[in-house]
């Protein structure tokens, strides 16, 4: 009889041990059913992602993470068009462009540009160009399928140039903006942040000649998605706004940390990311000047023929993600 007592026992422990193995199989299933992997363009001096990543924020709201990085935001927007990215940010005029070309959505602003901020987009130039009257018949360089054409369209016209006065070459990437400006193939190139601005500011042969906030250009920022996954994974998307907005508090609130977190991970100059992260808080929301910011820059591209067919603005925003995630920082669309 103890035998066989025994024997029941040790039988019935190894079912329920057998039991527990099942159930938590099921546990990290359901775990992993309510993760969302995404592919996520980024740039070196953006601190949110990585601080997101890198801090658990991601991980805390349900999201399987990857940074995939570029040399500039608007290359990111335009890795959507072939499926390397799940979601892009990057300013108005190159998140309208992607639009503009298919089934993608603008499901947040990330913020505002302030003057601070504007002023970090520093104009260098070639010595011999002391003002902006001596840029008429220059070549000018611009970062292809980003704002720089209509901050020189709107800079030149301010100082009496019309845009046909000026040749723009458009180039890849600010590596090959400062090389082109060094060896005197572009007489005039808009860079920003601190690692540029000092890398540009040290060229013998070029010098500061302006700022973007002696201008009225101010950039809107903001986050795009395709329809189709916005459709798919509504909750998980507001997870990840909520993820992005503790993780840029976190940022601005730990700037040391943050310093270390990108000099580790993308080897960020820690005086860069120190200088520049004031300048950049991200706002996760929707307000009026960020409607006001896309709507004035779709009409300058429509205008220039550089979105070739109009659409309606409020078609292209998907806010309801944004909304449920903080409805007190979204505006009702008219």
């Amino acid at each position: 009889m103890q035998k066989n007592s025994l024997r029941q026992w040790g039988i019935s422990g190894l079912v329920l041990a057998m039991l527990g193995v099942v159930l938590a199989g099921c546990g990290s299933d359901e775990k992993a059913a309510d993760t969302l992997k995404l592919r996520i363009a980024d740039i070196t001096s953006n601190p949110v992602f990585r601080v997101a990543a890198n801090k658990g924020f991601f991980e805390k709201h349900g999201i399987d993470a990857e940074l995939i990085t570029f040399a500039t935001p608007a290359e990111g927007i335009n890795s959507l068009f072939i499926n390397q990215v799940d979601i892009a940010y990057g300013a108005d005029f190159p998140i309208l462009n992607a639009v503009s070309k298919g089934d993608y959505s603008v499901i947040s602003s990330t913020g505002l540009a302030s003057d601070a901020n504007a002023k970090e987009w520093k104009l260098f130039a070639r010595k011999d160009i002391k003002n902006a009257a001596d840029l008429k018949g220059k070549k000018l360089s611009f970062s292809r399928g980003t704002f720089i054409p209509y901050l020189w369209d709107v800079y030149l016209a301010e100082n009496g140039i019309a845009l046909k006065d000026v040749e723009l070459i458009g180039q890849g990437g600010f590596d090959e903006a400062y090389v082109a400006l060094k060896k005197g193939e572009v007489d005039g190139v808009w860079v920003y942040g601190a690692v540029l601005n000092t890398k540009f500011a040290a060229l013998e042969e070029a010098h500061e000649l302006t700022d973007m906030s002696q201008t009225p250009v101010r950039l809107g920022t903001g986050l795009v998605a395709p329809d189709e996954l916005i459709a798919k994974n509504e909750d998980s998307l507001v997870e990840f706004l909520k993820a992005l907005d503790e993780a840029s508090a976190y940022a601005q609130e730990h700037p040391e940390e943050t310093a270390d977190i990108l000099y580790k991970e993308v080897k960020q100059p820690r005086e860069a990311t120190l200088k520049d992260l004031p300048n950049n808080p991200w706002s996760i929301g929707f307000t009026q000047k960020a409607y006001d910011g896309l709507a004035g820059q779709k009409k300058y591209m429509v205008d220039n023929k550089i979105i070739e067919k109009d659409f309606e603005l409020n078609e292209k925003l998907n806010l309801a993600l944004v909304r449920k995630a903080f409805p007190d920082r979204v505006i009702e669309l008219k």
